[in-house]
């Protein structure tokens, strides 16, 4: 069976057992989602309550496959496409996903800057669903020693504990407001989908530098600085940013902060056609942490990435992009 044909037959029995599992518990879909993904990694049905007949329309849909004969890639693709359906179904502005070709372009970038480490440990302080750090996990999985994700949204954070079990990979996961104190040791490497817009606890907000003088702080600057803050001596931040992040009425704030603590290594801006509109264009920063033997490259990595589906121009584009690691990360 092709990679695309297992993909379809399980995300078509995560589907149908979360749409049973919807009606029988009266619950959104997301949330059978993640019921029907934790039976499926327990192998058993835990909904206690359900009726006989339901159980075995449940058992008969859990047999027809075997998880374990699936990669991890295909259970990631699967379960994304069932996140993504429920995501349609409730749009709420924290329930967004990172896109997959963004995704395994962070994990190329990752690659690139941690060459020549063993083992590192990984921090993603807004992990959503998992999908961005599965990704990773998926490529990276050999050298990364620690992985820990933090999310306030206590539904997105179950979705990422049933995506990392039914993958095998080992996350400590937080419930919490990213932007409180966290109680994790400081990581090698930070890679987060930063949300964008204003966070409303300024009280909160009081114990960043970049705080606004008045009003609410952009929460993406804020975690900004989280991130360096619970970053090694060295180590990275590879991070989605607005492409305005350089030019908001707040930048004023963030540059210090980047002037006095980190490197910009790079920034890389995503193909515009990626994007409904263009004020939600991305980038991605790559920050290294201050630190001993830290330098700055002669020249930061930018590049203006074209459409993914352009073969031609992304060749031409990666091939710049590794003389530029050639030279500046030996």
């Amino acid at each position: 069976m092709s990679q695309l044909a297992s993909m379809e037959k399980l995300f078509g029995v995560i589907d149908q057992t979360a749409i049973i599992l919807r009606k029988e518990l009266n619950c959104v879909y997301l949330e059978a989602v993640a019921e029907t993904g934790e039976n499926l990694f327990q192998g058993t049905i835990l909904q206690e309550e359900l009726d006989e007949v339901t159980k075995k329309r449940l058992k008969k849909e859990y047999d027809s496959i075997t998880l374990d004969h699936f990669e991890k890639e295909t259970i990631r693709k699967a379960y994304q496409l069932a996140i993504l359906k429920g995501m349609k179904e409730a749009v709420q502005p924290n329930h967004q996903m990172t896109p997959d070709a963004v995704g395994l372009f962070v994990s190329y970038l990752v690659g690139k800057f941690m060459a020549g480490k063993d083992k590192y440990t990984l921090l993603d302080p807004a992990v959503g669903a998992g999908n961005l750090l599965t990704t990773i996990l998926n490529t990276h999985a050999a050298s990364i020693e620690h992985v820990y994700g933090v999310d306030v949204d206590d539904l997105l954070l179950q979705l990422t504990y049933v995506n990392a079990n039914l993958q095998k990979h080992g996350v400590q996961l937080f419930n919490q407001d990213s932007l409180q104190p966290l109680f994790i040791d400081p990581v090698d490497l930070v890679v987060c989908d930063l949300p964008v817009g204003y966070y409303p606890n300024d009280e909160g907000a009081k114990e960043y530098k970049v705080r606004a003088e008045e009003g609410h702080t952009y929460a993406h600057h804020l975690f900004i600085e989280q991130s360096l803050r619970h970053l090694k001596d060295g180590g990275y931040v590879v991070a989605l940013i607005p492409n305005n992040l350089f030019e908001s009425e707040q930048s004023h704030l963030l540059q210090p902060l980047l002037k006095e603590e980190a490197i910009v290594q790079g920034i890389v801006q995503l193909p515009l056609s990626m994007f409904k509109q263009e004020q939600a264009a991305k980038s991605i920063i790559i920050l290294q942490k201050q630190g001993e033997g830290v330098t700055a490259p002669d020249q930061a990595l930018l590049v203006n990435l074209p459409k993914f589906s352009n073969r031609e121009a992304m060749s031409d584009i990666m091939a710049q992009m590794d003389q530029w690691f050639s030279v500046n990360k030996k």
